[in-house]
């Protein structure tokens, strides 16, 4: 049993070292062992901490051994991205200049998910700085590989936790989302993931200094986990919500809301902003409306999102204004050609002007309440998490077109960031021998109906991962 331990779901793997089945360090052992054997062939798990977690492992058993209740995640096993603070552990954003920023606290989603039983593993690969593009390569540990095809990006940034997790290195990955950057790397990996509510979870983004960030990164970044299947994605919400006085963002919203009178409305929007999408795409989202419809829900094609193209620029328009005075000196720490993609996105969306900014931030709440009315008249949307299934690895920092392929591609993720509602990505399958999903979105703070719908559609199409990395494209010529 020691050998499949891995493959268990974080519930399953849970519930049995709380029944004693097996024990805590039995299972992070285990989990140890896969990665030596996969992780050097897909560079997802960048600082391994094996002795710290078998030391949380073997506390675990002592306090089963105890007598003492464990919690939900007891000893499941996580990945950490190299944003987010792990207590005496560097927080290296993927970056030499940071190898050795050694964090002196867990920070809040940690925290929290610690304190649920569950243990870190491992910090993961992104781009680094979370800057250099979509694909997961950072300056300090290389390029992270996709494990069905390592001709295609994982996605990013957090692409170590969806590799790490659907590979089996660990059940759960712990990343952050301000435009996809969750949602992706589920997609492209097979697995599930959750981008959270604006203000859902607690978090402390002051990495490099005690100075908070301003309104964009603010508002647009949001923790988030990643998991194989829907009903480990929600042990992790579960655990992550709630408040913390480090983060007077977080509000005291119940984790579940009211039961709304069904059939419950879903609207579908396969082609956002009507700019085009892949057919193996738009197979997936017909896949994952039918299976909906099997399941009850009244599901309608509708027109179109609200207000695509206008809050697609105020996202941009936004973040650019806030980043540009920073530019020329992180510019530098982003290694050879890692400034590529920022310095094509300056290019096309300039600075705002003082004046124009606080116009865009009218225009933001505006968007706001547009997807509120909307979201009002259908509680859930069914999309794209990306228009094209995963592309090749560094796509979005060759040239112009190719930045300009992929901004288009997570035009869905981008504006429902801005917007703070909650969206989950889930698979639908394999097209072509890599992995196809969609994402449910819902109201802002009904991540527990975007759940819900999201697990009525694996039920019906089933979990892809954990997968063994494939050694050759998958893909034709």
């Amino acid at each position: 049993m020691h050998n499949a331990l891995w493959k268990m779901s974080a519930a399953a793997q849970a519930q049995a070292v709380r029944d004693g089945d097996i024990s805590a360090v039995e299972l992070v052992d285990s989990h140890l062992a896969r990665i030596a054997e996969v992780n050097p062939q897909v560079n997802a798990v960048t600082q391994l901490l094996a002795e710290r977690a078998r030391e949380a492992a073997a506390r675990t058993d002592r306090r089963r051994a105890a007598g003492e209740e464990l919690g939900p995640l007891a000893g499941v096993p996580f990945t950490v991205k190299e944003t987010t603070a792990v207590e005496g552990v560097p927080t290296t954003l993927g970056s030499p200049r940071f190898r050795d920023l050694v964090a002196p606290a867990d920070a809040p989603p940690v925290a929290r998910l610690r304190a649920a039983g569950a243990i870190p593993i491992g910090h993961s690969n992104m781009p680094t700085l979370v800057l250099a593009g979509m694909h997961s390569r950072s300056e300090l540990f290389g390029d992270t590989v996709n494990p069905w095809d390592p001709t295609r990006t994982p996605g990013g940034s957090s692409g170590g936790d969806g590799v790490a997790v659907a590979t089996g290195m660990a059940a759960l990955g712990l990343g952050n989302d301000s435009g996809g950057s969750v949602r992706i790397p589920a997609s492209f990996c097979g697995v599930a993931g959750l981008k959270p509510s604006t203000g859902r979870f607690p978090a402390d983004h002051r990495v490099l200094g005690p100075d908070d960030p301003g309104p964009a990164s603010q508002l647009l970044v949001t923790d988030g986990p990643l998991a194989r299947g829907v009903a480990d994605l929600r042990l992790a919400y579960e655990a992550l919500a709630g408040t913390d006085p480090r983060d007077p963002r977080a509000v005291p919203v119940p984790v579940y809301g009211e039961r709304l009178p069904g059939p419950m409305k879903v609207a579908v929007v396969a082609d956002p902003g009507g700019h085009g999408v892949h057919p193996t795409v738009l197979a997936a989202v017909a896949t994952a409306a039918d299976a909906l419809r099997d399941a009850g829900y009244d599901v309608r094609e509708v027109a179109d999102v609200p207000r695509l193209d206008e809050a697609l620029e105020a996202y941009h328009r936004i973040t650019v204004t806030e980043f540009a005075p920073a530019w020329p000196a992180v510019r530098k720490l982003l290694g050879e050609g890692g400034d590529r993609y920022i310095e094509m996105t300056m290019e096309q969306t300039p600075p705002a002007t003082a004046e124009e900014f606080m116009k865009l931030m009218g225009a933001w709440l505006g968007i706001r309440r547009s997807w509120a009315e909307f979201l009002d008249e259908y509680p859930l949307l069914l999309g794209p998490v990306f228009t094209e299934p995963p592309v090749e690895p560094g796509l979005e920092s060759r040239d112009r077109a190719g930045r300009q392929r992929v901004g288009a591609g997570m035009r869905l993720c981008s504006v429902t960031s801005l917007v703070g509602v909650p969206g989950v990505a889930v698979p639908t399958g394999l097209a072509e021998g890599l992995p196809s999903g969609v994402q449910i979105v819902g109201r802002a703070f009904r991540e527990d109906l975007c759940l819900a719908t999201a697990q009525d559609i694996e039920d019906r199409l089933g979990v892809l991962t954990p997968v063994d990395p494939r050694r050759h494209s998958t893909m034709g010529p």
